[in-house]
């Protein structure tokens, strides 16, 4: 019964409300709260916070999982099972989400294209996979006693980040929601097309994604530099003084 029910915020009512409260954000001038990005410098400062104990080792596996395939959510993260991984030659792996967010429930998982884990990331996940022992089920499970256990869950993903954040010395505020941002704002740094970034990420909407996306890109701009780069243009004259320029102006300015 719950999956043919109609999502609420799909109803006009409902989207005209979140409208107004984003308008009126919007008027205050006061930005809804975002978890603060985690781009691929941050993140290696998050990375070496990992010991090689096996929750150490899970911890890198997860974050670079994570962050690589496209920004997963933390409720991905927590549902992602071995079921769905699929070994990619002899250094990597293809993730195919069976639910998210915009999916609830798994229809897209076989048309959306799966989920790249290449290069480190891989072989963070490798290492948990051969330490851990886990074969199948959740691939990411809480350690106890040096073992691991059961799934891990949502929270547990979320407080993860967290604590290895503030061990890290990160000033904002991190979550899980972090990596994916930072997935985004990242591939803007690097000029990465929007639509290769979206087809990783899964957002439905160009403008959240761009909301991500801008803040790494606008420094590579070209129109960010128009003024030059040098040190000569706008510098300040050798001679004159300030009598002498009051003096062109024909009194103090008036600005």
């Amino acid at each position: 019964a719950l999956k043919k029910a109609k999502n609420p915020l799909e109803d006009p009512a409902v989207r005209e409300f979140l409208r107004r409260v984003r308008r009126g954000y919007a008027l205050r001038q006061v930005a809804p709260k975002h978890m603060t990005a985690l781009p691929r410098s941050d993140l290696e400062r998050l990375l070496a916070t990992c010991r090689g104990d096996l929750r150490g080792v899970r911890d890198r596996a997860l974050l670079t999982f994570a962050w690589a395939s496209g920004g997963r959510r933390r409720s991905e993260m927590a549902n992602a099972r071995m079921e769905h991984l699929e070994r990619v030659g002899e250094a990597g792996y293809i993730y195919r989400l069976a639910h998210s967010k915009t999916d609830q429930s798994g229809r897209g998982a076989t048309s959306e294209p799966g989920k790249p884990i290449m290069g480190i990331a891989a072989e963070a996940l490798t290492a948990w996979l051969d330490a851990s022992g886990v074969r199948k089920g959740a691939i990411f499970r809480q350690v106890v006693r040096g073992k691991a256990t059961e799934a891990l869950s949502a929270q547990a993903i979320y407080r993860m980040v967290k604590q290895r954040a503030k061990i890290a010395r990160l000033d904002g505020d991190f979550g899980a929601h972090s990596l994916r941002s930072g997935f985004v704002t990242e591939a803007g740094k690097q000029l990465v097309p929007l639509g290769e970034v979206m087809q990783l990420t899964g957002h439905k909407n160009v403008a959240t994604a761009l909301r991500y996306y801008q803040p790494g890109a606008v420094g590579q701009s070209k129109a960010a530099n128009l003024l030059g780069t040098g040190s000569t243009s706008g510098s300040p004259r050798p001679h004159g003084t300030d009598e002498e320029d009051l003096a062109l102006c024909d009194g103090p300015p008036q600005y």
